[in-house]
């Protein structure tokens, strides 16, 4: 998929992802409880590592045994280390109570996230960075969500490119629709679901949600996906939609996150390329990661082969 050599401790990561990283508490029956690591900035990382690109995650976790199984898993995904903190505060869990459709409330006061120091970075990881990625709850999050946004705006003029996920949760009520202006005004890349579009903009008119967001930085590119129909690549009044492969699913877990990391490897190794080239490359990545169970990454292979298959038309 790219010319890459992914380094864990060698170097400074070129893609570094911010938010949160939490666990999934999902209930499988009465009384039967799954413990899942998680969190879409965390996972947008490990996937982009997955994928050969050095890459950071850059939060904060618990040292319990829910942090524990988020460092171990981010140890085995080869993610710079020394962006995630680990701290002695309570664990971020997000309570799957339901699964069908999914019902689910967070619990985190004063959890270990929330404390994430910008400033005990390494040395000199801003001049290494060429993509920051933010998004997700953490951006719902007081007073994280001041201090991350603020870095995503000092990135930017520095000439990192920003993108940007909202991943739109139940938290994100009134209170967040300064984050998302401000967010979206600086990103350079913007992805989006139509279940985003209507909890963002509190509105069924996902079309009219949509172009009040492309509104808000029309010199952004919107990646703007749409589960099983596919996707489709917005920039300037250039329009590309592509149409999946026919697959398998076993399941959908992180589909979005690879999706979003299959664009953005094309964007960093392969420039030359077309959109419609980026947007196949991120529809093979999101179909590639639903022939597995969990947020699993497709092989180099299995993405190749996914890519053949994805029909792209410009609009």
């Amino acid at each position: 998929m790219m010319n890459a050599t992914n380094v864990a401790n060698d170097g400074l990561p070129q893609f570094v992802s911010f938010g949160e990283a939490l666990t999934d508490m999902i209930r499988l029956s009465a009384d039967r409880w799954a413990s899942i690591p998680g969190g879409a900035p965390w996972n947008v990382a490990q996937v982009m590592a997955c994928f050969g690109v050095p890459s950071a995650f850059g939060g904060a976790i618990s040292q319990d045994c829910f942090g524990e199984d988020l460092w171990q898993t981010s140890v085995k995904a080869r993610l710079d280390l020394r962006f995630m903190q680990r701290l002695d505060k309570s664990p971020l869990l997000a309570i799957v109570h339901e699964t069908q459709p999914p019902k689910y409330f967070f619990v985190g006061d004063d959890s270990a996230d929330l404390h994430f120091d910008v400033a005990a970075l390494p040395a000199g990881w801003e001049s290494a960075v060429r993509w920051a990625h933010f998004g997700g709850i953490s951006l719902a999050r007081q007073p994280l969500a001041e201090r991350l946004v603020a870095l995503a705006e000092r990135l930017k003029t520095l000439g990192v490119k920003i993108s940007y996920d909202p991943n739109f949760r139940v938290a994100m009520d009134h209170s967040y629709d300064p984050i998302l202006a401000r967010m979206a005004a600086i990103a350079d890349l913007i992805k989006v679901s139509e279940e985003d579009l209507r909890g963002l903009f509190r509105t069924d008119d996902e079309e009219g949600a949509f172009a009040r967001l492309r509104a808000m930085n029309p010199a952004a590119a919107f990646l703007y996906t749409r589960g099983a129909e596919g996707g489709a690549l917005y920039v300037g009044d250039k329009t590309w939609r592509a149409t999946p492969p026919k697959i398998t699913v076993v399941d959908t877990v992180g589909a979005g996150d690879c999706s979003l990391a299959g664009l953005l490897c094309s964007l960093m190794y392969h420039p030359e390329l077309g959109w419609d080239a980026h947007l196949r490359a991120s529809i093979a990545a999101g179909a590639g990661a639903c022939l597995a169970a969990g947020a699993t990454p497709p092989s180099e292979e299995t993405l190749a082969r996914l890519a053949l298959e994805v029909e792209v038309k410009s609009c």
